[in-house]
């Protein structure tokens, strides 16, 4: 059964309410461990070829016109550390088990039209998000927004080298450049007593990459450059401790 991040969240406002007692406050750490629902809309920008015959790049520009992309959700394993530099103030810094994500390419133009697992890549995403908490060091749950920024960078590429097209746009290699994106988060932190919380968050992030195809082509080496946009929702639910 897949775990409806959605629905726990909107369950765990429904079901906590704020009472008062001694929550959160400035010098506080709280470490966390939960799972994150990591679901990418993936848009495919221009492909444009290149290569020493100018026959073969024109073919495989146009056969990989109008391509698009899909990368499918995961689930996995979120990590976090929360320094409260003040009662409302905090900073937050977080990774995950970094997991393998598939991407389909469909290519309209094309002999094949689509093209499963084209490749397949993990993602890693250490983040640091500035928090505000609202309400008072008393109150046991409180909302909060953040703002932070993301290192997105991508690791063992792997292309699929039983599909024909896959194979000549990308046998030789396959990259996709690291960058900077910015983070948008909102979500709430309930503590359960003076040790243990439990926090619901969403994040947004607008991730874009460059991505690089070297392959044989058809008897000439042909090397296939594109933007991709990875606009990413997090969902997250996470167990802390403080200290």
């Amino acid at each position: 059964m897949r775990f409806n991040f959605k629905a726990t969240l909107i369950a765990s406002v429904a079901v906590l309410a704020a009472t008062s007692a001694l929550a959160q406050k400035a010098g506080d750490q709280i470490v966390s461990v939960g799972l994150a629902s990591i679901n990418p809309d993936a848009q495919l920008g221009t492909v444009t070829s290149a290569s020493t015959s100018q026959a073969s790049a024109t073919a495989f520009t146009n056969a990989l016109k109008d391509a698009s992309a899909n990368v499918n959700s995961k689930t996995t394993v979120s990590l976090s550390w929360l320094y409260m530099y003040t009662d409302n103030i905090g900073a937050e810094v977080t990774v995950g088990i970094p997991a393998e994500f598939t991407q389909d390419l469909n290519t309209p133009n094309g002999t094949v039209k689509s093209h499963s697992a084209a490749a397949k890549m993990k993602i890693h995403t250490p983040t640091v998000i500035a928090k505000y908490f609202f309400g008072t060091s008393q109150d046991k749950l409180r909302p909060y927004l953040g703002l932070g920024a993301s290192h997105v960078s991508f690791h063992n590429i792997e292309t699929n080298q039983s599909d024909t097209m896959v194979q000549q746009l990308a046998g030789t290699s396959a990259s996709f450049s690291s960058s900077w994106a910015p983070v948008y988060n909102a979500g709430m932190i309930y503590h359960i007593d003076d040790k243990w919380s439990i926090s619901g968050s969403v994040a947004y992030l607008p991730i874009k990459t460059t991505a690089t195809f070297v392959g044989p082509g058809v008897g000439v080496p042909v090397t296939s450059t594109g933007d991709v946009k990875l606009n990413t929702t997090d969902y997250v639910v996470r167990v802390g401790y403080r200290f």
